[in-house]
């Protein structure tokens, strides 16, 4: 009985956590703030109890791994105008 109480509660205080910090990883796209360091932090958290967060941790991934090598691609292209 003690084992089941302990499960519910793990999950109670992950999905609370992970909520919080998605949510304020939300606020953090209207409002200045690092978005991009709670949205995934609150995802991931939230995976480890609720399928539908690895899903959208999954996407979350490639689409902050795809603007890491757009932003690393500019950067490029502008190291090599300005030493011209």
């Amino acid at each position: 009985m003690k084992l089941l109480a302990g499960k519910k509660f793990k999950r109670l205080i992950v999905s609370v956590v992970g909520g919080i910090l998605l949510l304020l990883g939300m606020i953090f796209i209207l409002l200045p703030g690092p978005a991009v360091i709670f949205i995934p932090l609150g995802l991931a958290l939230l995976s480890l109890e609720y399928d539908w967060a690895k899903i959208w941790l999954r996407k979350c991934q490639s689409y902050f791994r795809a603007a890491a090598v757009k932003a690393d691609q500019s950067l490029y292209w502008l190291r090599k105008k300005l030493t011209r």
